[in-house]
């Protein structure tokens, strides 16, 4: 994600921001919400969900802007506690994926909703091991189940949109339990509040913003 930008990135960054907001614009018309969701838990409640969508600065700004979730940490999830490192899960082979943990009230928005804004707007989950220009499998889609009801709802969403041919391609979103989520480094945190103009952020991350506006204009609780 830290490159410089030489000519020949910036064209890639201009393809990849192409193909992103093709991939969103399958999704623009009333994306369709879980069948299969859990039920909102009334009283104030705290439960967390862990997902990976590529890069974690733009999954993580989607996230923290909905009304209900309370906190969103950008970090690691699939592989051992040692390797949870950004220079070390970059090269690809610690079985790592870029995460977020998402820490809502489940009486305020549900786990489904989540999931809606995740496969909708956060990232393409019909590309293997990619998401716009970063490959490899730190980059990959998945979702973390922390317990049974969130691997029922998640494997019955997939299934879903999969069999309602939302997408024009399969999704290849693993759907696989938590074995731990380590928080990466400081300077990733909230890093588009802190960084707006860096241009990564701008061709890859902004877009995802303006969709989210589009198409959740209700959910939003922070600009």
């Amino acid at each position: 994600m830290l490159k410089t930008m030489t000519p020949s990135y910036r064209r890639f960054l201009f393809v990849s921001l192409a193909l992103s907001l093709a991939a969103l614009s399958l999704s623009a018309a009333g994306f369709p919400a879980p069948a299969i969701d859990t039920a909102p838990v009334m009283g104030k409640q705290s439960a967390t969900a862990v997902m990976a969508g590529g890069c974690f600065w733009g999954v993580e700004a989607v996230f923290e802007r909905l009304k209900g979730v309370s906190n969103v940490v950008s970090g690691f999830a699939g592989g051992a506690k040692g390797t949870a490192h950004y220079e070390m899960v970059s090269t690809g082979t610690t079985g790592h994926a870029e995460s977020v943990e998402i820490t809502y009230d489940p009486s305020q928005i549900t786990y489904g909703k989540l999931l809606q804004v995740f496969f909708a707007v956060a990232h393409d989950p019909t590309t293997l091991n990619r998401q716009g220009p970063d490959s490899g499998t730190q980059y990959r889609s998945a979702i973390f189940y922390s317990n049974d009801e969130q691997k029922r709802v998640a494997e019955a969403y997939v299934k879903q949109l999969n069999e309602a041919k939302v997408f024009s391609r399969p999704i290849v979103t693993q759907v696989v339990p938590l074995t731990g989520f380590y928080a990466a480094e400081a300077y990733h945190q909230h890093f588009i509040d802190h960084n707006p103009d860096y241009p990564y952020v701008v061709y890859n991350d902004l877009p995802k913003l303006e969709q989210l506006k589009k198409q959740f204009p209700d959910w939003i609780g922070r600009k």
